[in-house]
């Protein structure tokens, strides 16, 4: 079982879950919306056995990590700094950084911004040269054959649009039940969903996630998450609220200027992207999503992988097992 560990500074607290061997290659795996360290539950104990010293923080404003009360504190440029104090608290040079979700423009930022604390990154779902760079990174990669113009102009993004315009009443929603809003959440792809338009593009139409209704009580989808687990996400975003979880959508001006910092937009460590082949928000796979990520990496290993968006905990065999033969290939293990 993964240790809980707390890492301070005067800047920022980070809770972490901790496995395998103090001396191994340290990875460490970065959550996204709306998550927990508990999401890499999967995949810790595996890259543990494997001789890896494995680390998955809470990111702020979630769980038991420092929580933050103005947008701004959300922006890449604050988390990024976060998994550097944690790295160098614990004695870190560099690591293999693996993201999901709103992990992967973190892991993304770390590889360009930082590559000499990098040994390699990974990511699930959220190609490189997107989500990272701000709306100027993903509205040009919308698939217009699906999302027309004038009736998407954001595409499957127009739900981050509602967070921008409608902050207050997007969270209030989530905060309402955050139980059934994660029972909700966390299920696993639809394979009937291929080539139709994706919820997350009604959310601005519909005038809320919910269509400013009630949350819809669905059954627990038990492929993905545990009574026990979903319990625990349901605990912590009830007692830290969704407003840093969203505040995550408030700053994508800012992203974008940091982002437009990079001096070298190449990425020359390796990398392994894993796509959601039933991921109808982050689509990669009939779009040209991934092409930028493409032209600006010197290594990358890219699959594909029947699954949904919250692909570690719906697949975790296929997520593992891609990830150990990466690391293999690499020479990393």
């Amino acid at each position: 079982m993964p240790h809980q560990k707390v890492h301070k500074t005067a800047r920022h607290t980070s809770f972490y879950l901790e496995a395998g061997p103090a001396e191994g290659t340290p990875i460490i795996f970065v959550h996204g919306w709306p998550e927990l360290s508990l999401s890499w539950r999967h995949q810790l104990p595996f890259v543990a056995d494997l001789g890896f010293r494995a680390i998955a923080p809470d990111m702020r404003g979630y769980g038991q990590s420092s929580i933050y009360h103005k947008h701004q504190d959300y922006a890449l440029r604050e988390v990024t700094a976060d998994m550097l104090e944690l790295a160098d608290g614990l004695g870190i040079e560099r690591a293999i950084w693996v993201g999901h979700d709103w992990g992967s423009p973190v892991v993304w930022s770390i590889a360009s911004q930082h590559p000499d604390r990098c040994l390699a990154v990974a990511n699930l779902c959220v190609p490189y040269f997107t989500l990272e760079r701000g709306w100027q990174g993903i509205l040009p990669h919308i698939d217009r054959n699906l999302y027309a113009l004038k009736d998407y102009p954001a595409g499957q993004w127009e739900y981050q649009c509602f967070y921008e315009e409608q902050f207050d009443q997007a969270t209030a929603a989530f905060d309402a039940d955050p139980y059934k809003v994660a029972k909700l959440l966390f299920r696993k792809g639809d394979p009937q969903g291929i080539g139709k338009i994706s919820g997350t593009a009604q959310t601005r139409h519909d005038g809320g996630w919910f269509g400013g209704g009630e949350i819809p009580d669905l059954p627990r989808d038990d492929d993905v998450i545990s009574e026990e687990d979903l319990q625990t996400y349901a605990n912590y975003l009830q007692q830290n609220s969704f407003f840093g979880p969203d505040s995550y959508y408030m700053n994508h001006a800012a992203n974008a200027v940091y982002a437009d910092e990079i001096v070298d937009q190449r990425l020359h460590m390796p990398v392994l992207f894993l796509h959601g082949r039933f991921d109808y928000t982050c689509e990669t796979i009939t779009s040209n999503s991934a092409e930028p990520m493409r032209a600006r990496c010197d290594n990358l290993t890219e699959q594909i992988i029947d699954s949904g968006h919250w692909m570690a905990q719906e697949q975790p065999a296929a997520v593992n097992e891609n990830l150990a033969a990466w690391l293999t290939s690499e020479n990393l293990t």
